[in-house]
């Protein structure tokens, strides 16, 4: 597990946006800076990015999302018969709101041959290879989109339900796997949210507000990614990482793994888990009991991308030997709790904050599992 992903030291992707990268967004939005301008910052951006990250320590990297506003509704807004659209209202965090955005679906939903994302990681490839690091891509998960869905969104469609879209939904997802396998991709990452929520029953009253149908739903979602996953070739890692929320520091969710960690850990079939631990929101280690014995990992999100404070080094190894006690440590890693700018916007820390915690992972890894 030190040649191949998930790694002992880890990352789940994003990274805070350059100033310069900032600034070309802004001049592209307002017409002052053209799709090739934009995108050469970015290549330039990117290209440092990767440079740091191997610098670090690490033995992956990642774009950073840097050329994303959003985590997961730009990839979701460029498949087919999916489109972001303009509500009345944002995603509710904490004490702030989203931008006011939604899905909406009007035909048939497929992973397009020419997805821009695929090229995305077609310029990140090389760049990784280069500095002699695994290149990492991450897309948000299947049960995101059916989760995000407002109760009209599929109004015109010939969906007459959330679950009238998993068919369709699953084999965009195996279309996608095969397509970024072929571009090269050997570790890639579904981003999924709608675990977490499921563990809260704030979340769930509003997922039923929303019309979907909450019981067993755990149950359903383990079936909707095992289909996403039913073709990923042998030699491809597919993880996931699990969130309550990241907008700018805050959080939507609260609960522990325990209601859905039987599907989610034992039924799932991910390479990998990222799982949030930075608080006590996300509960204790016990559900980690469903984790089978082999091969899969679970990283340990004990560093917090939430702040700037960095952690206490014994307290963290503690915790790890806390969760050592349920899961055997090599079926362990350490990884930040989330990515640092979940949208362009990021959390509420600087650049040098953002890389002693990348520092601390690396260590507190190299210290744990010599060898990582």
């Amino acid at each position: 597990m030190s040649v191949n992903p998930p790694f002992r030291a880890d990352i789940v992707g994003s990274f805070l946006r350059p100033d310069d990268v900032k600034d070309a967004r802004a001049r592209h939005a307002a017409g002052d800076l053209d799709a090739a301008g934009l995108r050469a910052v970015e290549d330039a951006a990117i290209e440092r990015l990767v440079a740091r990250e191997a610098a670090a320590g690490l033995r992956l990297a990642t774009d950073g999302e840097f050329r994303r506003s959003w985590w997961h509704f730009d990839f979701f807004g460029m498949l087919d018969g999916v489109n972001v659209v303009e509500l009345d209202h944002g995603i509710q965090f904490q004490g702030v709101q989203t931008r006011p955005r939604g899905l909406h679906i009007d035909g048939p939903v497929g992973f397009p041959a020419d997805h821009p994302m695929l090229e995305h990681f077609r310029f990140l490839k090389p760049v990784a290879e280069r500095n002699g690091v695994v290149p990492k891509f991450s897309i948000p998960a299947p049960t995101v989109l059916d989760f995000r869905l407002e109760r009209d969104a599929l109004e015109g469609s010939q969906y007459s339900g959330h679950e009238d879209i998993f068919e369709d939904l699953a084999q965009t997802y195996r279309d996608a796997v095969q397509a970024f396998y072929d571009a090269g991709c050997r570790y890639l990452q579904f981003d999924d949210t709608a675990w977490a929520y499921l563990c809260s029953e704030e979340e769930l009253a509003k997922a039923a507000d929303r019309g979907i149908r909450t019981d067993h739903l755990a149950d359903r979602y383990a079936a909707l990614i095992n289909a996403s996953l039913r073709d990923k070739p042998d030699d491809m890692i597919i993880t996931t990482h699990v969130c309550r929320g990241n907008f700018r520091s805050t959080w939507i969710s609260s609960g522990g793994y325990e209601p859905v960690a039987e599907q989610l850990l034992g039924e799932c079939d991910f390479d990998g888990y990222f799982l949030e631990y930075d608080s006590e929101r996300a509960g204790g280690f016990e559900p980690l009991r469903f984790l089978p014995e082999g091969e899969k990992v679970v990283e340990l999100g004990l560093i917090t991308t939430k702040t700037g404070t960095l952690e206490d080094h014994d307290e963290i190894r503690r915790r790890i030997d806390e969760a050592a006690s349920i899961v055997p440590i090599a079926q362990l890693a350490l990884s930040p709790q989330c990515g640092f700018a979940s949208t362009e916007e990021g959390n509420v820390l600087t650049e040098a904050e953002q890389w002693a915690k990348i520092d601390a992972v690396v260590a507190l890894a190299n210290e744990v599992w010599p060898d990582a």
